[in-house]
């Protein structure tokens, strides 16, 4: 009877709690002028809170994002946002999602909606006014929970006491939820890599091997985003110890070699896994000194800008003989030529890959973290004017002749190096 009472005491205190966090969320966004600008709207019209940020004030997690649901149709909310001078942009108006943006803040406002047509991939949906409808319809319990501005839950299907035990629970009949979208097989192992204190229900095991040829058709650009949030969640650690997860891992993305030993350093250098990124985690899994990356930046459509980085990695850890020492001069070249990032990956990709912490390594990185770029001091007027070398391809190479010689040496160079430079007969 004791615990009985002491449950139900806590259960009311955790209650009260989350109430008062999502008060505070209230407050702290200016999101009351989207509350106060819908629910006046009419008798009927409602939104309320819902999924992500719920279930991470729940979990007591910091809110970076907050989703709104909400029983109008897209176009009355437009009506809305319009007429009380709030700026939006439609950023997924087929499945009914508008994003207001206040201040600093984006807020996405999803029509309810049930779906009335899927093929594995995508949705037709058709939308509604019922809220237990549009619950029913989504993948987990622990993201059907909603709640108004005052902080009072609406959770039909008890996500918020899974969430506390636990547990990761599809909404209905497992094999069907995975069938109208497989990417939820993914969404399943972040989400209980992120919250479960159990191990993985046998059944939903089986359903996800059943139907992991489905993963096929999904898109590589919703995979590789699921993949993005699976790596930037606090999630590695967990991942290491979860044989089904790694397993499932590398049955969907067979090109993360290194997945293991990645993991396996995770342990004992977790600090510095911190200030990681996805596109550097993701260059220690695939980076294997064979084609392997270039089929991965291939298959998955990196950007330009993602592409370069990695391969610079890439490329200066396949010359063999840059991996003996690193030292401040050798990477003086990669700072002046390829940038301040590329310098740093390298030295972390080193420090990772390095069986033990290399202080040495560790006070480089520190030096190139305070480091600004420098100007070559010489320039094309100086050239002509003092030494009267005429434009043309001749001043080009002795420019390029000084600006090598000024990084082999730290960026210094001297009048007497200059001149031995300029005077050079062979050129």
């Amino acid at each position: 009877m004791k615990n009985f009472i002491k449950q139900i005491f806590s259960n009311s205190k955790n209650l009260n709690l989350i109430k008062n966090n999502i008060k505070n969320l209230s407050k702290k966004t200016p999101i009351s002028k989207i509350f106060k600008a819908i629910n006046s709207y009419s008798a009927e019209s409602e939104i309320r809170y819902v999924g992500g940020c719920l279930r991470k004030i729940i979990n007591n997690e910091q809110v970076d994002d907050i989703d709104l649901a909400t029983n109008l149709d897209p176009s009355e909310v437009s009506i809305i946002l319009k007429k009380n001078k709030i700026n939006f942009y439609e950023s997924g108006i087929e499945h009914g999602t508008i994003t207001a943006v206040i201040d600093d803040y984006k807020f996405e406002i999803t029509s309810l909606r049930e779906d009335i047509l899927t093929d594995g991939r995508h949705a037709k949906v058709q939308f509604s006014k019922d809220w237990k409808l549009d619950a029913s319809r989504r993948d987990f319990t622990i993201n059907s929970i909603y709640s108004d501005f005052e902080g009072n839950l609406f959770d039909p299907f008890d996500g918020k006491k899974d969430l506390e035990k636990g547990e990761i629970n599809f909404i209905g009949n497992v094999e069907k939820r995975i069938q109208e979208d497989y990417l939820r097989i993914l969404r399943y192992l972040r989400f209980f890599i992120d919250y479960s204190k159990q191990p993985h229900n046998e059944k939903i095991i089986k359903s996800i091997k059943v139907n992991i040829i489905g993963i096929s058709r999904i898109s590589k650009e919703r995979l590789l985003d699921e993949l993005k949030k699976l790596f930037s969640s606090d999630c590695l650690e967990k991942l290491h110890k979860d044989k089904f997860g790694l397993e499932l891992l590398e049955l969907i993305f067979p090109e993360l070699k290194n997945i293991k030993s990645i993991l396996k350093l995770f342990k004992s250098k977790k600090k510095l896994f911190k200030d990681f990124d996805f596109i550097f985690i993701l260059s220690l899994m695939i980076i294997d000194g064979t084609d392997n990356l270039d089929y991965f930046l291939y298959k998955y459509n990196i950007s330009n800008k993602d592409q370069k980085r990695i391969k610079i990695i890439d490329d200066f850890f396949k010359e063999k003989k840059e991996l003996k020492y690193l030292d401040e001069t050798k990477l003086n070249k990669i700072f002046y030529y390829r940038g301040k990032q590329a310098v740093l990956d390298i030295l972390n990709f080193k420090i990772i890959k390095s069986k033990k912490l290399d202080n040495e390594l560790i006070s480089l990185q520190e030096l190139f973290k305070k480091k600004t770029l420098p100007s070559l001091p010489i320039g094309a007027g100086l050239l002509m004017s003092k030494y009267k070398i005429p434009e043309g391809k001749q001043l080009g190479i002795m420019l390029k002749l000084i600006e090598e010689e000024w990084v082999k040496n730290n960026f210094r160079i001297s009048d007497k190096k200059i001149d031995s430079i300029v005077n050079t007969k062979d050129i």
